[in-house]
């Protein structure tokens, strides 16, 4: 079954911010689709995730307008080497500027073919999938509290509570390497994606996700009930929704 993409996309800087560090962008020819949340001083994480985000458009453009057609493990691989890239851009953007040294950024991309939707995340901006009424989350975070509750040292409820839950274990651009996670999800008709920041599900509980993209509307509806409600919830962070809507072609 071919399946075709729409999506939409919403970001805001919330209540507390005085700037927006996070980015995103999507070329639904290209499949590609991209949320990146910077980190760093003197606009050092507005640089890094805009960065990340051309690297990644900008790469799996040039795969995508190759005469040959892609495999299934070719993609992955360009998708592997395009996160690689977009580290080293920002890692060497860094190194060149003391004004951005310790800049980075997390990111969550979906890339799609004609079987599959390969999802990488590098740090907390997480994927989800709206299949029927379940929400289910399609990545880990990269996280300090993330890997005390796999181990089994901290429950969820400890977890949503603690204050270390801003610490994440991995970014683009902070050291010369990264391992980013890689997911090959079997899309079908009806599912919906979620790719978001942690300005989003650090105000908003799984639950309260769920129900309002289960409430309908338009992709841009639902972009900016999340946001919404996240700056209801307090907007302590810079907010970014970016929506993905499989149908049958």
């Amino acid at each position: 079954m071919t399946l075709q993409y729409t999506a939409a996309a919403l970001t805001d800087r919330g209540r507390r911010r005085s700037s927006n560090e996070d980015a995103f962008g999507y070329s639904v020819e290209d499949g590609v689709y991209v949320v990146c949340d910077g980190m760093g001083g003197a606009a050092g994480g507005e640089v890094a995730s805009t960065l990340a985000v051309e690297q990644v458009l900008r790469l799996l453009a040039e795969f995508r307008s190759a005469v040959q057609a892609p495999q299934s493990g070719t993609l992955e691989q360009v998708v592997a080497e395009a996160v690689d890239a977009a580290n080293s851009a920002i890692h060497t953007r860094a190194q060149r500027s003391l004004r951005l040294s310790g800049m980075g950024t997390t990111l969550v991309a979906a890339v799609a073919d004609a079987e599959r939707l390969w999802v990488v995340n590098v740090g907390d901006s997480r994927c989800y999938r709206l299949r029927g009424q379940r929400l289910e989350v399609c990545t880990q975070d990269h996280s300090l509290i993330e890997e005390q509750v796999r181990m089994g040292r901290m429950s969820r409820a400890e977890a949503a509570r603690s204050p270390l839950r801003h610490i994440i274990t991995r970014a683009l651009g902070t050291q010369r390497q990264v391992t980013p996670d890689l997911f090959a999800l079997e899309p079908a008709p009806g599912d919906l994606y979620l790719l978001c920041s942690d300005g989003l599900t650090r105000e908003l509980k799984d639950e309260e996700i769920a129900a309002i993209l289960r409430a309908g509307g338009t992709l841009e509806e639902r972009c900016r009930a999340l946001v919404q409600a996240a700056n209801r919830a307090g907007g302590q962070d810079n907010i970014t929704c970016l929506l993905l809507a499989a149908s049958e072609a």
